[in-house]
């Protein structure tokens, strides 16, 4: 009988399967995918700590301090004598309110990490949010499509549209809020936390009225409609978690009334001159943003009976305010490869012979930011403030109002506020102020008409006693005439008292024993060209400030100064601009350049 049993033993050992030899693959692909995930990781982080070169960040800053330093709130407006002027359309007292107070955490938070660990501290603090933002895009892809590569791919497609926005702003905390907000709804768990997150994000930044959007595409798709229909597991608990979280968030300096500020703000026309407010280019050449928004809605379609409720809501929701508004355009940046990687029709698997690839790819991408130096700027972007120029009213106790151009008006209020006040900064506080900014700016005519007319009476108006300014516009290259007029030497009112290569200064009527500085116009005009160079030196993709400079001498007939300007900026241009290079050409045929005047 022994024999019988032994036998059955063998017989059953023989049809059991043979396992597979040990092979070292399975430790050394998770040693792979470690190093990808790692390598990556630096490699995001390095492309989100660009210098700081936000004009915005120095109010931004200077307001935390604030609240930090009086324990108030910065209202009414302690950094701009003009903002108390008179609202100039419906709404506009409650778009200012709003203005100043609905990042108030996030400014404090901003001032804090300054005070630790100074400017560096503000770099990698905002370096690891945006590569948070990556990460979590990453992450959810990965758990969605059951791939790890498809999980790199798609943190890499957020990043390539968020590197545009690496900037020192609170904004970030909305992008980030949305996809902890979508992470934990599509886990399943931890959503009790989402109240005290509201709570937080509404006191941060505006656009917390987002994570509505999130909850409630969520909890749309567990509403029992159809007949017969009940709730599914977890359908009343998140309703409740939504109700409490959008209640949570109207715990904030101006409630739930976000909504209405927005339309307001769509209803003003300073918002509407603002570039971060204008619709994103659609049809230029293909950039992460286009082809994100085209791919989704295409993989969405391909793969429809499959996609979820909440998952083509929040497309919509997305793609419309992207469409609406640059600003918004991380919204697509995150969500879109998210959904890519979860409904790719199509099954991609990563060659055991490929696996090495990523590991490397993202090696020689870190080190090639690092010996170019992009990555890991921990400073601030010295030739976009006029720092020298603070110095000056600062050293020389200039304290008559001061008129300065709109974006260095933040960084004067980080030097000189509160106990010296703007005219205007990038808060964007008041419709009127900024109308008459403009004239005063932009002012038309003959310099009769720029300093007796329209320009005069608003210097006085506002009794202007000092002229900070840069003289152009980098982005459009827009000259400022109002520099150009203070120089005029038939006017005695205005003196020119300091240049360098970010800004210049008059006084009107400079105290005796005040320095002036001699030939102001030809100071100026020898300004205009260090200026617009030392932009295009450190900024080579925007050089169109010296193609205005360009025609601007030509025009004046100094043609050594047109073709020195056009050259530069046909060096740098990322298009071929053949009306430029067929001005450069005349010069070139033409007779010999004249002498500077």
């Amino acid at each position: 009988m022994s024999d019988g049993h032994t036998g059955r033993r063998r017989k059953n050992r023989e049809l059991l399967p043979v396992p597979p030899p040990a092979t070292p693959w399975a430790p050394l692909a998770r040693c792979l995918k470690a190093a990808t995930l790692l390598l990556t990781a630096l490699c995001l982080v390095g492309l989100f700590s660009t210098e700081i070169a936000d004009t915005d960040f120095w109010w931004h800053l200077k307001t935390g301090q604030y609240i930090v330093e009086r324990h108030s709130l910065p209202v009414p407006d302690p950094f701009a004598y003009t903002t108390a002027a008179a609202a100039a359309y419906p709404g506009e007292e409650q778009v200012r309110h709003f203005n100043l107070t609905h990042e108030w955490l996030s400014q404090v938070l901003m001032y804090a990490v300054y005070a630790v660990a100074g400017f560096p501290g503000i770099v990698l603090a905002r370096a690891v949010l945006l590569a948070g933002l990556c990460g979590l895009a990453g992450f959810l892809a990965a758990r969605l499509s059951a791939n790890f590569y498809a999980g790199m791919a798609a943190a890499c497609a957020t990043a390539s549209v968020a590197v545009a926005f690496a900037a020192d702003r609170p904004g970030v905390v909305s992008f980030l809020g949305v996809a902890v907000f979508v992470s934990l709804l599509e886990l399943r768990r931890g959503w009790w936390a989402l109240p005290p997150l509201a709570l937080l994000w509404a006191n941060c930044h505006g656009g917390f009225f987002l994570g509505w959007v999130v909850l409630l595409a969520y909890a749309a798709e567990t509403l029992p409609l159809r007949p017969g229909a009940t709730w599914p597991p977890g359908g009343r608990r998140l309703w409740l978690v939504t109700v409490c979280a959008i209640a949570a968030s109207g715990i904030n300096p101006n409630g739930l009334g976000v909504l209405s500020t927005v339309f307001a703000y769509r209803r003003s026309p300073m918002q509407a001159n603002l570039i971060e407010w204008h619709a994103p280019s659609l049809w230029g050449p293909p950039y992460g943003f286009d082809i994100l928004l085209y791919a989704a809605p295409l993989v969405l379609a391909l793969s429809w009976r499959k996609v979820r409720l909440a998952h083509w809501i929040l497309f919509a929701a997305f793609a419309g305010a992207s469409l609406a508004a640059f600003r918004n355009t991380p919204l697509i940046a995150f969500l879109a490869p998210v959904l890519i990687a979860a409904y790719f029709p199509f099954r991609v698997k990563v060659p055991r012979a490929l696996a090495c690839a990523p590991p490397i790819l993202a090696a020689a991408v870190a080190a090639v930011g690092f010996a170019q130096g992009r990555f890991l700027q921990l400073r601030v972007a010295a030739w976009t403030i006029p720092a020298k120029a603070a110095d000056y009213l600062l050293d020389h106790h200039v304290t008559g109002p001061i008129f300065n151009t709109y974006e260095q008006g933040g960084y004067l209020i980080w030097r000189i506020g509160p106990q010296q006040r703007v005219f205007i900064d990038g808060r964007s506080l008041g419709e009127t102020v900024y109308q008459d900014y403009n004239q005063i700016l932009f002012n038309a005519g003959s310099y009769a008409d720029q300093v007796a007319g329209p320009r005069e009476e608003l210097l006085n108006r506002y009794g202007v006693q000092a002229v900070a300014m840069n003289a152009m516009d980098y982005v459009s290259g827009t000259l400022y005439p109002l520099a150009l007029a203070l120089a005029n030497p038939i006017g005695t009112e205005w003196q020119l008292v300091y240049d360098d290569s970010q800004a210049v200064i008059f006084l009107r009527h400079p105290p005796p024993g005040t320095p002036v500085l001699s030939n102001k116009l030809g100071r100026l005009l020898r300004h205009l060209d260090r200026e617009c160079a030392a932009y295009i030196e450190n900024s080579p993709d925007t050089p169109v400030c010296a193609r205005t400079l360009g025609y601007y001498w030509l025009h004046n007939q100094v043609k050594d100064e047109a073709r020195s300007m056009l050259l530069l900026y046909l060096s740098h241009a990322e298009r071929r601009d053949a009306q430029a290079e067929r001005t450069l050409r005349e010069l070139d045929a033409g007779p010999p350049p004249s002498n500077n005047p």
